[in-house]
């Protein structure tokens, strides 16, 4: 268990990095078809269905192969 929160933890890590001085490689994140945005006015409403089902299917695979290779 102490292996996989380390492993995590760089990821994540890895991942603030990237976002902090690269923010131009992930921009994409969050604007993809599929996700719903509504704005009208002063308000509005944001579901990121599609870039939460790659993030799934993402995490999937990063477990299984971490259980795989564990």
């Amino acid at each position: 268990m102490g292996k996989l929160i380390t492993i995590v933890g760089i990821i994540l890590v890895l991942v603030g990095l990237l976002y902090t001085y690269c923010p131009q490689t992930v921009n994409w994140f969050g604007r993809l078809p599929g996700d719903i945005r509504i704005e009208k006015g002063h308000s509005g409403f944001y579901f990121p269905i599609t870039s939460m089902i790659l993030l799934s299917i993402m995490f999937s695979i990063g477990m299984r192969l971490l259980r795989y290779f564990s």
